[in-house]
């Protein structure tokens, strides 16, 4: 029998507390939205066993995976994640820590933990297990799909002891500025906002490169803004039944006539804009909410496996309130 769990001062205090801090309510929502058993399932596989030679028991694999969803959520490094499970109650709380008798993992623990699910492409298994799972609860509908990329800025210095940039990552203007760092390509469902698929590509590596692989081929509808304009003729879509919805680049569209074709042009590219603004929707959560605005690592691919582990825990968090109950 598990021995109880044994609480210091401030765990009581935030427990009995009769305000929640919005910390604490965005953990409690997560913890109703997160498929826990999915999850596991796939992780366990993988996941380190006991030693039959004995030493120090592994840490459990829930506790382990509870510290990871922390460090995506609140943008963590490994030593950051140790001191904030030291510090904060609600952190131990929520990955199910006992503050008197159980062991706070270290930086190196978690270490190994992020390492091991980076090499068995945890973060792709997970993003296609939650879409699939909204997919047979009905919430994503997988009849069109939004195209579109944003830019994430690596750090350009070579103050490092490569005395280098990263070659993996590269330079991009954009409005007449200059970025350098990685694209992230997204195809999100035009019913719902939900990333479906995410591809990960250095700055300079236009849209029109991924839009094959970023569509499940099922669809009715494909919107994307202009640089998508082209699309149909690419080798990719020569035999696609899907009905192209792209739009019309800014300089036409600001010089369209002020006549009753004109003005019906323009409220065509106005309600695609309407429509197309739920590609924006996981950006704003990846990006201001998570935090995720510069490239953690060197290299694309472990960049673009926490792109897709933060893009699956996003469809959850816009899904929170409207998933229905499977029974």
């Amino acid at each position: 029998m598990a021995a109880p769990l044994q609480l210091g001062f401030t765990d009581y205090e935030q427990i009995f507390a009769k305000m929640r801090t919005r910390r604490q309510r965005f953990l409690d929502e997560m913890e109703a939205t997160v498929p826990w058993e999915a999850f596991l399932a796939l992780i366990k596989p993988v996941y380190h066993k006991p030693s039959s030679k004995g030493g120090r028991s592994p840490i459990p694999l829930e506790v382990m995976l509870r510290i990871h969803l922390l460090q995506q959520w609140f943008t963590l490094s490994d030593p950051l994640m140790e001191e904030m499970l030291i510090d904060r109650p609600c952190f131990r709380r929520f990955a199910g820590i006992e503050t008197m008798e159980g062991r706070i993992p270290d930086e190196t623990t978690i270490l190994n933990f992020r390492h091991l699910l980076e090499e068995h492409r945890i973060a792709e298994q997970i993003l296609e297990g939650v879409n699939q799972m909204l997919s047979k609860r009905g919430v994503m509908l997988r009849e069109g799909t939004i195209l579109d990329a944003t830019i994430i800025n690596a750090p350009s210095s070579t103050k490092n002891k490569a005395k280098e940039r990263d070659p993996e990552m590269h330079s991009v203007a954009k409005c007449k500025q200059w970025f350098f760092g990685m694209r992230c390509h997204i195809g999100v469902d035009a019913a719902s906002g939900l990333v479906h698929a995410v591809e990960s590509t250095a700055a300079n590596v236009h849209e029109l490169n991924t839009a094959a692989d970023r569509l499940h081929g099922d669809e009715r509808l494909i919107y994307g803004d202009a640089g998508h304009i082209g699309i149909e003729k690419r080798g990719d879509f020569q035999d696609c039944e899907a009905e192209f919805r792209i739009a019309m680049k800014p300089g036409q569209r600001r010089v369209l006539p002020e006549t009753p074709e004109g003005r019906l042009l323009d409220l065509i590219e106005t309600a695609k804009a309407h429509f197309r603004a739920k590609v924006e929707h996981p950006f704003r959560i990846i990006k201001c909410q998570f935090g995720f605005r510069k490239a953690y690592y060197r290299g694309i691919r472990k960049n673009d496996l926490k792109l897709k582990f933060l893009f699956a825990l996003a469809n959850l968090w816009m899904v929170r309130e409207r998933i229905p109950d499977p029974a």
